[in-house]
């Protein structure tokens, strides 16, 4: 089976991903671990103001199947997260790198971007 793996993100061993654009940060899971997750039925986040450490627990996802801690990817402050999750878990499974997006960061430390796997060795993982 072959899963999306966008060009545009870097990514995390433990499934999550990661995209910069004009200074902002959005992190989600990947179409891989939706996949695993199987139907997702519950997103918990953290609240705006927040800050998020590199490789720190800033959520949880629970599906029928498993509950599963979410990881930063970077650190950085919570500027946004996606309040559709709330009433509609399942845009995880429908568009992970669309819709299904958890949280919007700030305040990036671009450092931790640079400790992150490109989508090559992402896709090296998976296989």
């Amino acid at each position: 089976m072959s899963f999306e793996v966008p060009e545009d993100c870097r990514y995390l061993e433990t499934h999550e991903w990661i995209r910069v654009t004009d200074g902002t940060a959005r992190v989600g899971i990947t179409d891989f671990a939706q996949d695993e997750l199987g139907d997702v039925v519950f997103v918990e986040l953290p609240a705006e103001g927040d800050t998020v450490s590199q490789d720190a627990e800033f959520g949880v996802i629970e599906s029928i199947k498993a509950v599963s801690d979410l990881y930063a990817p970077v650190s950085g402050t919570v500027a946004a997260t996606n309040e559709r999750l709330i009433d509609e878990p399942e845009l995880v499974n429908g568009d992970p790198f669309g819709d299904g997006w958890m949280l919007e960061l700030e305040d990036v430390d671009e450092d931790d971007l640079e400790a992150l796997l490109s989508p090559e060795a992402y896709r090296e993982q998976i296989a």
